[in-house]
C-alpha cells in the first residue's frame, strides 16, 4: 500500500505541474480570468500605493521556515510576494525591508530584491542590508523585527510565512504604530492569533494566492487555476465514494 500511495502522490504532483505549465502558456492566458474578491487583498494593494505616495516604508516579514524544511512553501510564497512588492515600490523614497528568521531565507530575500530592482530597471536601489536575518530562533527573530516596525517609519507590514503564536507581538507593535498589517501563515496557531490581532488575515489556501493577486506573474495565476481544478476533482471523488458506499458497491 505504501508504494501505491507514493504513486498516487506522484501522479497528483505531475498533474498539478502539467496544468500549471499549460495554463502559463500564452494561448491559455488569452481568456481573461476574474479572481474571487478578497477584501484583504484590496486593502493591501491600497496600502502599498499609499506607502509609495507618502514616502513611508514597507516591511515584509518572511517567517522562520528554512527553504529546506517541509514548510518551505510558505517561504517561497513570501519571496514571490517580496519580489512583487519591491517592484511596485521601486519609485518610493524608502525601499522596502525584509526580515526573516532563517539564514538561507535572508540570503534569498536579498537576491529576490536584487532581481526585482533589475527587472524594474533600477538596480542602483538595491541595498543588501534591506534583507535582514532578524534572529535564528523564534523569539530572537521577533525581538530583532520589532525595532524595524517601530523605528523605521513603516506604514505597511506584510507578515507572510511560517510563524508561531509569538507573531502576535509583531501585529501588536504594528498596531501601536498605526500601520496596516496583513497576516498570512501556514500555521494554524499563527492564523488564530493573526486573525485576532492584525487588521487583515488570509486564511488557509489564501496564503498561496497572494502573489497572484499582486500580479506577480502568469505562473502564479496558473497555479490558482490548477488548485481549483484539483479541489473540484477531490470533491468529486469524495461524492463518488459516498454514493458507491451508499449503493453497497464500496464498503
Amino acid at each position: 500500500m505504501n508504494w501505491l500511495s507514493s504513486i498516487i502522490g506522484l501522479l497528483i504532483v505531475l498533474a498539478a505541474a502539467g496544468m500549471i505549465l499549460g495554463f502559463s502558456l500564452p494561448v491559455a492566458r488569452r481568456t481573461k480570468r476574474t479572481f474571487r474578491y478578497i477584501p484583504a487583498m484590496q486593502r493591501l494593494r491600497r496600502a502599498l500605493g499609499l506607502a509609495v505616495e507618502d514616502g513611508s516604508r514597507l516591511h515584509v516579514s518572511l517567517g522562520k521556515a528554512s527553504i529546506f524544511s517541509p514548510t518551505n512553501a510558505s517561504a517561497l510564497v513570501g519571496l514571490a510576494t517580496l519580489e512583487r512588492i519591491a517592484q511596485m515600490s521601486s519609485v518610493s523614497d524608502r525601499p522596502p525591508v525584509a526580515t526573516s528568521g532563517d539564514g538561507t531565507l535572508s540570503i534569498l530575500s536579498q537576491d529576490t530584491m536584487r532581481a526585482a530592482y533589475r527587472i524594474a530597471n533600477a538596480p542602483e536601489l538595491f541595498d543588501v542590508e534591506r534583507g535582514r536575518l532578524a534572529g535564528p530562533t523564534p523569539l530572537s527573530y521577533i525581538a530583532g523585527t520589532l525595532p524595524v516596525i517601530r523605528d523605521e517609519r513603516v506604514s505597511t507590514n506584510v507578515l507572510v510565512g511560517n510563524f508561531g503564536p509569538e507573531v502576535a507581538l509583531l501585529a501588536e507593535a504594528s498596531d501601536q504604530q498605526d500601520a496596516f498589517t496583513l497576516g498570512a501563515s501556514d500555521s494554524l496557531a499563527a492564523q488564530a492569533v493573526l486573525y485576532a490581532s492584525s487588521e487583515e488575515t488570509l486564511i488557509g489556501e489564501e496564503l498561496f494566492a497572494l502573489p497572484a493577486y499582486l500580479q506577480a506573474g502568469p505562473t502564479h495565476q496558473a497555479s490558482l487555476r490548477a488548485q481549483d481544478i484539483l479541489r473540484w476533482a477531490i470533491v468529486g471523488l469524495i461524492v463518488l465514494a459516498v454514493l458507491l458506499s451508499f449503493l453497497g458497491i464500496v464498503l
